[in-house]
């Protein structure tokens, strides 16, 4: 919350837990979730790999990075998180994502913000012409839709994120969303979510060195 005040959000509309708990639809999807997570757990998938078509999210999923590693990440348990950022790792990254190990699921993330800066297609190639008047998040949404279709096809595990508007309320649902999530699969890994045993080891580790000097 702190933070969020910080930002200058309004952190009453950021607060959504109360109203959350109450939804009913919210609850279903939260254990609809959380039971596929554990399922692929069962069968050895052990990286969570964030699909980011969205540049203004990189940090939230930063965070989810962080909460997923340090909540679950012990007894020798856990998930690999790793955030993937589109378009670029389309050309780096999605051939080993679609023809590689299969131990990976993914979510894939949109924010439907509206960007009205379209492209000219005088600063096109020719055989490019049919994206003028285009703008950037259209170009995006469509490689995100073909990358869910491709998925389907190859069978790929895979849940996606779509934003209609990114606001404090918004924002709000979705850390909660993550949290509580992270919390029951710890619940159900019989690992505390709340604590980081083995990253205080370092920081207690470091400290006697410096002592030693």
């Amino acid at each position: 919350m702190l933070p969020a005040e910080l930002m200058g959000l309004n952190v009453n509309k950021f607060r959504q837990l109360n109203n959350i708990i109450k939804n009913k639809n919210f609850i279903e999807k939260l254990i609809s979730n959380v039971g596929s997570i554990i399922s692929l757990q069962k069968k050895k998938y052990f990286n969570s790999i964030i699909i980011n078509y969205d540049p203004n999210s990189e940090n939230l999923f930063r965070w989810y990075q962080q909460l997923v590693a340090e909540s679950l990440g012990k007894k020798n348990k856990g998930f690999m998180p790793i955030v993937s950022n589109m378009p670029q790792d389309n050309h780096s990254l999605m051939q080993l994502y679609l023809d590689g190990f299969k131990k990976n699921f993914y979510t894939i993330f949109f924010s439907n913000e509206k960007n009205m800066n379209l492209i000219n297609k005088n600063l096109l190639l020719p055989s490019h012409h049919y994206l003028n008047k285009k703008n950037i998040n259209s170009i995006l949404y469509n490689q995100k839709t073909a990358t869910e279709n491709i998925f389907k096809r190859k069978n790929i595990p895979f849940r996606s994120f779509e934003i209609n508007k990114k606001d404090e309320k918004t924002l709000g649902e979705l850390f909660i969303f993550f949290i509580l999530e992270t919390i029951l699969i710890g619940k159900f890994l019989n690992v505390n979510p709340y604590d980081q045993p083995s990253v205080e080891l370092i920081k207690t580790e470091t400290k006697r060195l410096f002592f030693q000097r």
